[in-house]
This record gives structure tokens, sequence and C-alpha cells, in this order.
């Protein structure tokens, strides 16, 4: 399992109808940082993203201890 695959399902692990958009690894509180978080979509139908996070049950500490766990 990649690095990235250990992310999404340890993300997924700890809120399942999260949204983000992610480019290349996560692999660090920095990269994780980066992160694009989805909070909704406009009236085009383009998402709404932020880098910061809005899910306060998703933190760079457990999203690693998950990881580390696969």
């Amino acid at each position: 399992m990649t690095n990235l695959e250990k992310f999404w399902s340890s993300l997924f692990t700890l809120k399942a109808d999260v949204e983000a958009n992610v480019i290349g690894d996560v692999t660090s509180q920095e990269d994780f940082n980066k992160i694009e978080w989805v909070t909704g979509v406009n009236d085009n139908g383009t998402a709404i993203t932020t880098t910061a996070n809005p899910h306060s049950e998703v933190t760079w500490e457990l999203v690693k201890a998950e990881m580390d766990k696969l």
C-alpha cells in the first residue's frame, strides 16, 4: 500500500464523508497543511476549498496514527 493510499484510508476511517484535494504524498504536518478541504459548491458547481482544516476530528496526529496501523 502506498503512502497516498494509507493517507486516504486513514482519512476516511476518521471521517467517512470528508472531501479534499491532495497533490502528492501526505507524509508530514507540512503536507497536511497544504490539503485543500472541500467546504461546499458554488453556483457554477465548482468546489469551494480552503487549506484551513474545517474538521476538528481530523488532525495530522490522528491521520498519522491511523497510517502507522496500516
